[in-house]
């Protein structure tokens, strides 16, 4: 394929990576935070045959800037903003004062042959209803044929051979092919998915975190600097005593609930106006400490730092089923409690510092493994940028190999060509 594509709120390039993978050139990017700005330029300035720019909105809100140039795909991660639900059915001027108004004033004026945007699930969800079925509405009246079903996919869901890459990250995919108004419109009920068979008999828990994610220690340049701190060291380390105490003896599983070392009592303190979800946790704590009083009495014992440690660390999540050691498990630490799952694929990127701790090598997992999870190239730089930044960065990134994967599915589906 050979194919031209802009890339709208870009972020660090995770469309462009794909796109240009699928044998396209970009014409025009466009990203307004300018750290993200400075890595695409890093990375991808030397191959643009257009500009790279900030702000969308002063190039769409009145008339389209002539910097927005024809092309064949038109991509972009956009912002969830609420819309308006005025019920008065205004079709694109519904949509004014959000991005995507922007994205669509371009679409209107060039009508690329496909559009692929990518947002958080929630936007399909039931609080979203009339965001999702406005996006939908808008798309058809500027003569794209979308599926009312979803796209969600994750990256860990897809086999390594064909772009996925060990990381629960639920996204969904708008994908838009241009076949006029009229079609559009008739074909609305006409649902195209992505074909599932392509997945194989590949499942999330044949990942590998040391096969298909991690370096080897010796490829780590800052090794040290992923080190887990000797604080957390000593709070994972009370709670991988309390799994063999409790937990793991005679193979029994922690249950699945969290477990709160502060409501470990005989007599849980219930307020009237506390939440049902939290007198619910409240009880089974309860339960739970009544059923293995001895086992936790001794625990506590052992670990007279407890009552100096914030709620957080006191907090546990146990979701590694039958592990037998904490240290063999990926953790993470959260507001919500110390979280251990099974090594096989991790929890989301997010944009805020919740980095996975790889229990067996006792550190944090890189940026160039944060790059992976992304499937980005071995090849793409950060330059000399703060880690948390770039950690930030890949947060907020789409994920290549879903992209890929999507696109050229649902095209092939459809029987498209660029």
């Amino acid at each position: 394929m050979s194919f031209q594509f802009i890339d709208l709120f870009a972020g660090i390039g995770g469309f462009h990576i794909a796109l240009s993978e699928l044998g396209g050139t970009c014409v025009f990017a466009s990203e307004i935070d300018l750290a993200a700005q400075n890595v695409y330029r890093k990375n991808f300035e030397h191959e643009m045959k257009g500009p790279i720019v900030g702000d969308i909105i002063p190039l769409t809100e009145k008339t389209l800037s002539r910097l927005i140039p024809e092309h064949d795909v038109l991509a972009g991660g956009f912002p969830c903003q609420p819309f308006s639900k005025s019920g008065a059915q205004l079709g694109m001027d519904e949509t004014r004062g959000t991005l995507f108004y922007n994205i669509a004033k371009i679409i209107e004026k060039r009508r690329p042959k496909v559009v692929i945007l990518e947002n958080v699930r929630n936007l399909t969800g039931p609080k979203h209803k009339h965001t999702w079925a406005l996006i939908l509405r808008v798309l058809r009246d500027l003569g794209y044929h979308v599926s009312d079903i979803p796209s969600i996919v994750s990256p860990h869901t897809i086999p390594p051979k064909l772009g996925g890459t060990p990381q629960i990250r639920d996204r969904v995919y708008i994908v838009g092919v241009h076949v006029g108004k009229q079609k559009a419109w008739k074909m609305a009920d006409e649902p195209f998915v992505f074909n599932k068979e392509l997945l194989g008999s590949w499942k999330p828990t044949d990942w590998s975190l040391e096969n298909h994610l991690l370096q080897h220690d010796d490829e780590i340049e800052d090794l040290d600097s992923h080190k887990v701190s000797d604080e957390r060291l000593q709070v994972i380390e009370m709670w991988n005593d309390f799994l063999r105490r409790v937990g793991a003896k005679k193979g029994k599983r922690l249950p699945g609930f969290p477990l709160w070392e502060f409501a470990m009592t005989t007599r849980p303190k219930i307020d009237s106006d506390m939440p049902d979800w939290k007198i619910d946790f409240l009880k089974k704590n309860s339960a739970f400490y009544v059923e293995n009083k001895t086992a936790i009495d001794s625990w506590r014992v052992k670990h007279p730092e407890l009552k100096n440690l914030n709620n957080s660390y006191r907090k546990f999540e146990w979701q590694a089923q039958d592990l037998e050691s904490v240290w063999s498990g990926v953790i993470q630490f959260r507001p919500s409690g110390v979280r251990v799952k099974k090594p096989d694929y991790l929890p989301a990127l997010v944009a805020m510092n919740q980095t996975s701790i790889i229990g067996s090598k006792k550190r944090t997992i890189t940026v160039r493994e944060a790059a992976r999870l992304q499937a980005f190239p071995e090849t793409f730089t950060f330059g000399d940028q703060n880690p948390a930044q770039s950690f930030k960065q890949l947060g907020n990134a789409v994920s290549v190999g879903t992209v890929k994967f999507v696109l050229t599915s649902i095209l092939d589906e459809l029987n498209v060509k660029l």
